[in-house]
């Protein structure tokens, strides 16, 4: 039996139908395919592992913005990754308190050993959607962001 509040939005309110709810099971389905592909890395290894390939030595700061991590993420993510020898810190030749983050070789080879593994992961997480769904949705996404 389903209690009838005073309030008509609490009656109204149907959690398996709110957009936070719903992004959260889509990120969850995806970070389940993500660990069952790349059980190595967690998603936010490799999104930062992936930047920084693309991106080259950058500042923690910077970093963190270009991969929508907050500071003190940024700051672990990166620390795991340094001690996996992923990536490597280098101080800044005019302000010592600045280190800039690069992939290593080996942190490069892994970004290049599983790339194609994201790329998959990507077609796994979308794959109940045609094409078409898929552009809309991803262009929706981007609109939300």
């Amino acid at each position: 039996m389903q209690y009838e509040f005073k309030d008509k939005a609490a009656n109204a309110y149907k959690l398996e139908e709110q957009v936070g709810f719903l992004l959260r099971r889509a990120s969850q389905r995806h970070l389940s395919i993500f660990t069952q592909m790349l059980p190595d890395l967690t998603s936010t290894q490799f999104a930062t592992l992936a930047k920084l390939c693309e991106m080259g030595p950058t500042s923690q700061n910077a970093l963190g913005r270009a991969v929508a991590m907050d500071a003190a993420t940024i700051k672990g993510v990166a620390d795991r990754l340094r001690a996996r020898g992923l990536v490597e810190a280098t101080p800044d030749e005019e302000d010592r308190r600045r280190h800039y983050l690069s992939a290593t070789e080996d942190g490069r080879a892994v970004y290049e050993r599983t790339a194609q593994a994201a790329l998959a992961i990507t077609g796994e997480t979308l794959a109940p959607l045609d094409a078409d769904e898929i552009a809309t949705f991803l262009s929706l996404l981007r609109k939300l962001c």
